[in-house]
């Protein structure tokens, strides 16, 4: 949009914006290191769809990612960085009208950094009313829902590089999924332990191709139930901030 389109739109009552977080990091042998921020793009537009009086803001396409960095190509930012990119990015919105902003990750490993920030956030940006989704565990287990109910499949979720994964990104860019190199990663229990250990000593300590799950099986229904079911998930978690 023009900088005349987006004044027009908000004179006409557009008082929302959506701000996605993404990262680029491994997403094994077969996903770009771009799948978070892809995956978020499609989410945003898909939630400001939803809810019908609402703008998308660029996707922060690099996020906090430091346990993937033993995988050529990842990249991270610090959390006191991705904590000042929100806060600047959102930081002018007011003055130009709006009223409220709305914060997702495509990424899961975004999640403990935007609890951590969150209240910080809110209280920086008044009067803008910050809202932000931080339930990363609930995607998760979306999917899982999601991948019995299509295919029988919810022991392939892990969380990372697998079949739900796989399967968004079929739905989204099918070209970019390297079918000839699925391969099954980690499948033991994802625990609160599992995750630490990989925070701690690196993603490549749990899982040496960098897949939490198996991706095989993946495909574009199963993609495209997870997309609108994590939007459902986002969109109620924003509208239950209304009420």
């Amino acid at each position: 949009m023009s900088s005349p389109e987006i004044a027009a739109a908000v004179n006409s009552g557009t008082r929302t914006v959506v701000l996605p977080l993404g990262a680029t990091e491994q997403h094994g042998p077969h996903l770009p290191l771009s799948m978070d921020a892809l995956h978020a793009d499609e989410l945003a537009l898909r939630i400001a769809g939803r809810l019908g009086d609402a703008l998308v803001l660029p996707t922060v396409r690099v996020g906090y990612s430091p346990h993937h960095l033993g995988f050529v190509g990842s990249l991270s930012v610090r959390a006191s960085t991705l904590e000042a990119i929100c806060e600047d990015y959102l930081s002018p919105l007011a003055e130009y009208g709006f009223k409220r902003a709305i914060l997702f990750s495509g990424h899961i490993g975004n999640y403990p950094v935007m609890r951590e920030f969150e209240e910080r956030l809110k209280r920086s940006l008044t009067p803008l009313s910050v809202t932000v989704f931080t339930d990363g565990e609930a995607i998760i287990d979306t999917w899982q829902k999601c991948a019995d109910e299509v295919s029988g499949l919810g022991a392939s979720v892990g969380g990372h590089a697998d079949v739900a994964e796989t399967a968004v990104m079929l739905a989204m860019h099918p070209g970019h999924v390297r079918t000839e190199s699925l391969e099954c990663g980690y499948t033991g229990t994802v625990d609160g332990e599992l995750l630490q250990r990989a925070f701690n000593d690196g993603f490549r300590s749990v899982s040496p191709n960098g897949i939490l799950g198996d991706p095989r099986g993946a495909s574009v229904p199963l993609g495209q139930s997870c997309l609108e079911s994590v939007t459902d998930l986002i969109v109620a978690h924003v509208e239950g901030t209304l009420c």
